[in-house]
């Protein structure tokens, strides 16, 4: 089959596309035949290396994926081949204190396909039954492929980690990325005030398009948050950013304001004044991925178009490279998905 994979870490010049051998599934698992694969920070990091990873290689890339059952290993009763799925791409052993309450993105065996096994990015990959789901025609595959990570992320972070409510105030900073741009309609969905922050008048339309009540490009968002909010701040500030957005984040926020982070693509140690956490009485909290209820409750919601996948660019897997060096340049709005049609 032909797959997306590297040989080493690097810069986007690593990226190789080529055959590697067919996968079969085993118990449990299901053969599907990818029609699409949407690329993610993670993929970045998983490409340059990651402290700590350790891979086997030639690794094939991608977390992400859609397409049609090719095949069902033993076992498997709920799919059939023609069925269109997507998938979930955290693994966990389904045994541990955490995945017996249901909390497996907390396993201490939790794994990202793509991450610490083998991606999805290639005609084939098999994969458990259990982190499929079947998605109908409403759907494009190029959406569904840009969907589960993104999505699954934001929704635990703002639904069952942030606790949302009805009539809070929510900043996302960096609005155009995946996780951003889901948590902007998950948001709204709630019942929210949506303040985001943004890089480009051309952005921000989109963003208006989406649903932001505020769209921010002064590099000092805080100080037109405290602005826009009369010196109260937001209630919740969503930030994947990381290192370079930290401090203004907290400085957007209320007293008794919620940080929310799932992710830090400028890097993970920013400087921070502790005194102002706790005068201002102020929670960070972190979230990854999510359990298989969460995941199943905001693909409903996806299946049912009450939020939508935004795509942004489709480019032939033999593009993978100018899609690398596209994302990492994060001049794109929404997410970049290859196509293996």
């Amino acid at each position: 089959m032909k797959a997306l994979y590297i040989e080493e870490h690097g810069g986007p010049e690593v990226l190789r596309v080529g055959e590697l051998p067919d996968p079969f599934p085993s118990h449990g698992e299901v053969l599907v035949h990818i029609k699409a694969c949407a690329l993610n920070h993670l993929d970045i990091w998983v490409r340059k290396g990651l402290p700590g990873l350790k891979l086997d290689f030639p690794h094939i890339m991608g977390s992400d994926m859609a397409g049609i059952v090719e095949d069902v290993g033993d076992g498997v009763t709920e799919f059939k081949p023609g069925d269109r799925v997507l998938l979930n791409p955290g693994l966990s052993c389904g045994k541990c204190e955490y995945c017996i309450r249901g909390e497996h993105s907390l396993c201490p065996n939790f794994r990202i396909i793509g991450e610490h096994t083998d991606g999805v990015c290639a005609e084939f990959a098999a994969v458990p039954d259990s982190n499929l789901i079947k998605f109908g025609s409403n759907l494009t595959f190029e959406e569904a492929a840009s969907a589960p990570l993104v999505f699954l992320t934001a929704w635990r972070m703002l639904v069952s980690r942030g606790k949302i409510r009805p009539g809070e105030s929510v900043l996302v900073v960096g609005g155009s990325g995946g996780v951003a741009t889901a948590a902007l309609q998950i948001a709204k969905l709630s019942g929210a005030t949506v303040y985001v922050t943004t890089s480009s008048e051309e952005k921000a339309e989109r963003l208006k398009k989406l649903g932001a009540d505020e769209v921010i490009l002064d590099p000092d968002f805080h100080k037109v948050v405290w602005k826009l909010t009369n010196k109260r701040g937001v209630d919740v500030v969503v930030d994947s950013v990381g290192k370079a957005t930290w401090q203004k984040s907290l400085r957007s926020l209320s007293r008794g304001g919620r940080l929310l982070t799932c992710g830090a693509t400028t890097g993970p140690n920013p400087e921070e004044d502790i005194r102002f956490i706790f005068w201002r009485q102020i929670s960070i909290i972190g979230s990854t991925m999510s359990n298989q209820t969460e995941f199943r409750q905001v693909m409903r919601l996806i299946l049912e178009e009450k939020l939508k996948p935004i795509v942004g660019l489709i480019l032939p897997l033999d593009k993978a490279v100018e899609a690398h060096r596209l994302l990492e340049g994060r001049k794109h709005f929404g997410k970049i998905v290859l196509s293996l049609e």
